[in-house]
């Protein structure tokens, strides 16, 4: 074996992958110096990755103790190490929060037969408990805890769309 795939293979450290997209395009200026000084915080030993001693440091001087488990799996949410880039994509990402508004209200769509905005809770429920990737009933009722639910049992899911990609009204 050739000494070049020798060390290869000694090598622990992951490469930092690169974004597909122009993560830095997402957010402003004032927005991307924010998230630098939150990352400088974070990374506590300043070598330009955020690792497991970064984040067990940073949560002791919130005086918080997480244990090992929870810290590797912040990390494994990243694709790769942790660098300003993956910091930002991840960022990006949970910001973005999943599909836009016309592909949620579409799902929901096919099943409101007579395209009338709404969908009674109970069959809403049976769909979900019993088609495609199945939901427990425990699920369909934390779904419907605040939901847009008429006294009459109507589900509204165009209210449900603007909620949860935009918030409640309280919350803007």
């Amino acid at each position: 074996m050739s000494s070049s795939r020798v060390r290869a293979k000694k090598q622990v450290k992951k490469r930092a992958q690169r974004a597909t997209s122009n993560v830095f395009a997402m957010f402003d200026q004032s927005q991307i110096q924010e998230f630098k000084e939150a990352f400088n915080m974070i990374d506590q030993n300043r070598d330009g990755f955020i690792d497991r001693d970064d984040l067990q440091d940073m949560f002791a001087s919130l005086g918080q103790e997480p244990g090992i488990p929870a810290l590797d799996a912040m990390l494994n949410e990243a694709s790769g190490p942790i660098n300003f880039t993956m910091f930002l994509t991840m960022f990006g990402e949970k910001l973005s929060g999943g599909d836009p508004e016309d592909v949620i209200r579409n799902a929901f769509q096919c099943f409101d037969e007579e395209t009338t905005g709404v969908i009674h809770e109970d069959t809403l429920r049976e769909y979900l408990t019993t088609m495609g990737d199945r939901l427990t009933d425990a699920e369909v009722d934390e779904m419907f805890r605040g939901a847009p639910i008429s006294a009459d049992g109507m589900f509204d899911y165009n209210a449900f769309v603007r909620l949860i990609k935009h918030g409640s009204k309280e919350e803007m």
